[in-house]
């Protein structure tokens, strides 16, 4: 659902950051802003109310190319953690052109991960999307702690379908840009194979 300025001569692709509450989302945002040249980012916006908050900023990268002399401007939007803010969840999945689903991969988290996947699936389909037909990465995020399920365990439950998969610490940079690198260039070859 990318939106095309051709006065700019930009394409604006949206990504968005999905996962159960406290997954490391925001985390993951702040972490690429905070590292992202100057000239090459917006600013970052957070839409809070007392109960939720949502991150957005935009950026260009300068090394993923052009697609037919047109420069891709990327979106990277967070959703709230908690189901509760399912409203949320489906109007910043409107107009989505990737998705990266972190996962927390704490063995308490087991359910939130799962009741998340699910409400992603239930969400792109009440827009007529199907998740199989969008771009999507798979992070594993918080190895760094102790109590973390093994890779393997988290694959069987989130990604049977062997897509492109990470192991990240966002707290400390490991595999962030891995993750994004990945879910932006499959959104540009799905792009590319529209025009």
């Amino acid at each position: 659902m990318s939106f095309i300025n051709y006065s700019s001569r930009e394409i604006n692709c949206k990504i968005v950051y999905y996962g159960p509450g406290l997954c490391g989302k925001t985390t993951n945002l702040q972490f690429i802003y905070d590292r992202t040249r100057p000239e090459s980012k917006g600013k970052m916006i957070s839409l809070a109310t007392e109960t939720e908050r949502t991150l957005f900023f935009d950026f260009l990268p300068l090394s993923l190319g052009d697609i037919r002399g047109f420069k891709t401007r990327f979106h990277l939007y967070t959703v709230p953690g908690q189901v509760f803010y399912d409203a949320s969840r489906k109007l910043i999945l409107k107009g989505v052109d990737g998705i990266v689903f972190v996962a927390d991969s704490q063995e308490e988290r087991v359910d939130a991960n799962l009741e998340s996947m699910d409400n992603l699936k239930e969400n792109l389909v009440e827009q007529g999307l199907n998740l199989a037909d969008l771009p999507l990465v798979i992070q594993y995020n918080k190895r760094d702690l102790p109590n973390v399920l093994s890779v393997e365990q988290l694959r069987r439950d989130l990604n049977p379908n062997g897509l492109p998969d990470f192991e990240a610490s966002a707290a400390q940079g490991e595999g962030v840009f891995e993750t994004l690198r990945t879910v932006a260039k499959l959104v540009l070859v799905q792009l590319k194979q529209a025009k």
